[in-house]
């Protein structure tokens, strides 16, 4: 990885600043769930709420060690949502409307992987005990289902490895983030695309984290291996001009040509993540560069050399195009601001 050139750029607001800031996210929030877009940082109700988001948002609440009596109330919130979203068979709904009725039937598609990481998540670091029983019940009921998609698998197997680093002994846990492995497949031969997909689509770094987990957690050698050569070569080719700039909304297909723009901030906490586990994982300080090369990406250390986030809202913006933000504050890229900077202040 390439270490972060944050310091070169000192008019950037710190990382510090925004640590534990979850104002935006009770901004987007209400008694029912978290709504999925804004505009601007002013909540757009017509599009409902999605439980992708609020699984997001109950990882990040989950993660904080001493949280703030409204954060705890945001957890709260998002696991009851969840547990409503889950069927008896452990598949979930995704979209909820304003109306307070489910626009789809349940499924096990992205959301059900991004439910079970947040319902492992809460069931492992929730510092409220009634919080950790009832999502271990939720996680439980979903561990029963599988996904036919990698990057769902690859989800629901990051809850799994939660779990497991606090028990050790769950063969269901085990049990999925070994089949998650197993979905996501072997990395290429090739030392110029090490991927076991042709094509970079979103999350990239996901796929990394789940080899890493279930190399380091199973004791697998060679699939911890195989995880790190994915996420230092995803590192490598998202750094340009020592800045990260990572693979673009539109993807990256091998041999094919690579835009630019427009940059979400999802893939930079999703890299964030895996460096932050591959640390875990290996004890190698080295990964910490990947943390504060996501985290100064958000500072304004991008291709345009401008902040992605607002300090008076605590929002994180949508995106980054050619024109600048795109200055929409929506709860995916407030979550991945906020849990970019939960990886940060660990390392400050």
């Amino acid at each position: 990885m390439t270490p972060t050139v944050s310091e070169r750029r000192g008019r950037h607001t710190t990382v510090g600043s925004t640590a534990s800031d979850f104002r935006h996210l009770s901004r987007l929030s209400d008694d029912t769930g978290l709504f999925e877009h804004a505009r601007h940082a002013v909540v757009r109700r017509e599009h409902g709420y999605c439980t992708d988001d609020v699984a997001r948002g109950l990882l990040v609440a989950s993660r904080e060690p001493a949280p703030a009596a409204r954060v705890l109330r945001l957890a709260e919130c998002y696991l009851a949502f969840l547990t409503h979203a889950q069927d008896p068979t452990g598949a979930f709904h995704n979209r909820l409307g304003h109306d307070r009725r489910w626009t789809d039937e349940p499924g096990v598609g992205d959301w059900w992987g991004r439910a079970m990481w947040g319902l492992g998540t809460a069931a492992a670091r929730s510092p409220a005990p009634w919080i950790r029983e009832e999502a271990l019940v939720a996680f439980t009921i979903g561990a029963a289902r599988r996904s036919p998609y990698p990057r769902a698998m690859a989800f629901a197997g990051l809850g799994a490895a939660e779990v497991l680093r606090t028990d050790p002994d769950s063969t269901l846990a085990a049990t999925l983030l070994a089949d998650a492995a197993v979905a996501v497949g072997v990395p290429g031969e090739n030392p110029d695309w090490p991927w076991p997909e042709p094509q970079l689509t979103y999350s990239n770094a996901a796929l990394a984290e789940v080899l890493i987990a279930a190399g380091h957690l199973g004791g697998d050698r060679s699939m911890l291996a195989d995880g790190l050569r994915m996420l230092a070569w995803l590192g490598d080719i998202q750094t340009r001009n020592g800045l990260l700039s990572v693979v673009p909304v539109d993807g990256w297909r091998q041999d094919g040509p690579r835009t630019l723009y427009d940059q979400q901030p999802i893939e930079v906490a999703a890299l964030a993540d895996a460096c932050a586990t591959a640390a875990t994982a290996t004890g190698d300080p080295g990964w910490q560069a990947g943390v504060h090369q996501a985290s100064a990406w958000f500072q304004g250390a991008n291709d345009l050399g401008r902040a992605m986030w607002d300090p008076a809202t605590g929002g994180g913006y949508d995106g980054l195009t050619e024109n600048g933000p795109n200055l929409n504050q929506g709860a995916e890229s407030t979550i991945a601001l906020i849990s970019t900077t939960q990886h940060a202040r660990l390392l400050s």
